[in-house]
């Protein structure tokens, strides 16, 4: 966890950061680099590349009275970094009440359920439309649902891939603490970078189970002949993945947001 730096003061290009991630929902580490120097050049402030933790140090220690962090999290296809903006104060769904109505929030905690307790991480579409009928408060059209989960997608809560949901970057970093609390016998965690872990590899003896994200696998087997088990040495059956990384917002895109706001 990134802390702050009390003595450091916001300027102009601090708060265009914060907004514009504040609009984005979550950003990709590159799109963040890149969105840091196009802040600070904006404003007449000194740019330093590798200062950017610094540079989120200091909005984050005056976020903190606010119940409010920028945090990074990976994510879990592409191993890539992200930063989101985590409402401190708020551990539950209800955080999202103020864009969501009851019974979408009702459907989004089932939608939850069944990634959680699915063995790969994902939820079907078909599944989650089946859920829509079991709503305690009122119930969802398949056109509603339907329209729920574009929404969900768009505002990087799931994410979608051939009818297939899982959680997004920006939801596991900001709904870490109510996963774990809701989910305690069910969540697990990568053996590798100890984050809670959704889509991954598990180890096929029975006794040992352990699991590893795609992008941890990749990193650490990547050179090595022989492939086994960081946890109980039985050999690693699966497929190891290639080191391939996906960036799911471009730096081109970041700045297409951010130059539209305004300080």
């Amino acid at each position: 966890m990134m802390q702050g730096n009390m003595s450091q003061q916001l300027g102009n290009s601090h708060r265009r950061f914060l907004q514009t991630l504040m609009t984005c929902g979550s950003v990709d580490e590159p799109g963040a680099r890149s969105l840091h120097q196009h802040c600070c050049e904006t404003h007449n402030t000194q740019y330093v590349p590798d200062q950017l933790d610094n540079f989120i140090n200091a909005i984050n220690s005056k976020l903190q009275p606010l119940f409010m962090q920028i945090r990074k999290g990976m994510s879990e296809e592409s191993g890539q970094q992200h930063y989101a903006l985590v409402n401190m104060a708020e551990t539950e769904v209800t955080r999202m009440s103020s864009d969501y109505t009851e019974n979408e929030l009702e459907l989004f905690r089932k939608t939850i359920d069944l990634i959680v307790a699915s063995d790969n991480g994902l939820a079907l579409s078909t599944d989650i439309l089946n859920s829509a009928d079991t709503l305690t408060t009122k119930k969802l059209k398949k056109t509603e649902t339907e329209q729920l989960l574009k929404r969900l997608v768009q505002d990087k809560w799931l994410c979608e891939k051939q009818g297939e949901y899982t959680l997004s970057t920006r939801c596991i970093i900001e709904m870490e603490p109510y996963i774990r609390t809701m989910y305690p016998e069910q969540v697990k965690v990568c053996h590798i970078c100890h984050n809670i872990v959704f889509q991954c590899q598990t180890c096929e003896n029975p006794v040992c189970g352990v699991k590893i994200h795609f992008p941890c696998v990749a990193k650490y087997f990547r050179g090595r002949s022989v492939r086994r088990c960081p946890a109980c040495d039985d050999a690693w059956e699966h497929e190891v993945p290639g080191t391939v990384f996906y960036l799911f917002l471009s730096s081109t895109s970041v700045l297409k947001v951010y130059m539209t706001l305004k300080c």
